[in-house]
């Protein structure tokens, strides 16, 4: 019984460990696990107070920006009470936030969006249509609320990417 117990536990061990090597050989990305997260404040964008417009996570490909809103980069507020104007503007900014990392809208995998009115999806969905990649939206997760962080703010939207080629990094 304790022989058995003994195999079996081992076995497992050298599966895990075949498991790892096999990822580590595969998953050439896995090497830079070592790095630390990047935070990013494109010039593009206004100036953040309080936290970071892009994090470019370790593996060099998975990206999270911040959610954006229809300001410009001095932090000029583009569309007052203008819907189509503001979620424009966002798209405009979700864009500069990915390119600043080498990316493009096309590698966005999910947002959530922000909205203040839920009479606005359907002028949403048309912009967004103008941005988003073609038969493969990412998934999205819509949420109306009372307010934003600033009363004049119509929508936001945040993002996670996949970049389809890896940032490497030179310190």
């Amino acid at each position: 019984m304790i022989m058995t117990r003994f195999s079996a536990t081992g076995a497992t061990a050298l599966l895990w460990l075949i498991a790892l090597v096999i990822q580590a050989v595969f998953t050439p990305g896995l090497a830079a696990q070592g790095q630390a997260s990047r935070y990013i404040n494109p010039p593009a964008l206004v100036k953040p107070n309080g936290y970071t417009h892009v994090v470019l996570a370790p593996d060099g490909r998975t990206v999270y920006v911040a959610g954006q809103v229809a300001f410009d980069s001095t932090g000029q507020l583009v569309g007052s009470g203008d819907f189509r104007a503001q979620a424009d503007r966002v798209y405009q900014n979700l864009g500069r936030a990915l390119a600043s990392v080498g990316g493009t809208l096309e590698d966005v995998v999910k947002t959530t969006t922000f909205i203040t009115d839920l009479k606005n999806v359907p002028t949403l969905r048309e912009v967004r249509s103008q941005y988003a990649r073609s038969g493969r939206p990412p998934a999205n997760t819509m949420l109306v609320v009372s307010s934003l962080a600033r009363t004049e703010l119509l929508i936001e939207v945040e993002a996670i990417a996949i970049l389809r080629t890896g940032v490497r990094f030179t310190e």
